[in-house]
């Protein structure tokens, strides 16, 4: 089942790889003979999912997560490997949401408004009367 990003773009399971180990936590008489924690793997950097404008984006948002170019999601929580495959997907999509997102648009200087300068300086000027209020005058 493809993991979907957006409603126009999916990571096909061909593009992901899964590795599993023995997880730490709670897991009872089964803890050390189940491999429920689950890594996935997917290679960002090599991918023909995303059109290479998103790829460009996701690999200068994500350089600092990235191991040789691929993005590495693990998760233990669960105590079926079922649970955490699911709860690894949800985090790659989400993860890869956030890194394709269009940038905010940029902000636009404004001068502040004639009120607001007034507001200012009456609050300067009050500011200032109660410290010259607090000044000791036995000098």
């Amino acid at each position: 089942m493809p993991v979907q990003i957006t409603e126009t773009v999916a990571i096909p399971d061909s593009e992901l790889r899964w590795r599993f180990s023995r997880s730490s936590g709670p897991g009872g008489q089964g803890v050390n003979t189940t491999d429920s924690r689950v890594e996935l793997v997917f290679d960002l950097a090599g991918t023909k999912a995303l059109p290479p404008a998103l790829v460009e984006r996701a690999l200068a948002r994500l350089g600092d997560r990235l191991v040789d170019g691929s993005v590495v999601i693990a998760a233990s929580e669960f105590r079926s490997q079922l649970r955490n495959r699911e709860a690894a997907q949800e985090r790659l999509a989400e993860l890869m949401r956030r890194a394709i997102a269009a940038p905010p648009p940029p902000r636009k200087a404004r001068k502040p408004s004639k009120g607001a300068k007034r507001r200012r300086l009456e609050d300067k000027r009050r500011r200032s009367d109660v410290k010259k209020l607090r000044r000791s005058t036995d000098d």
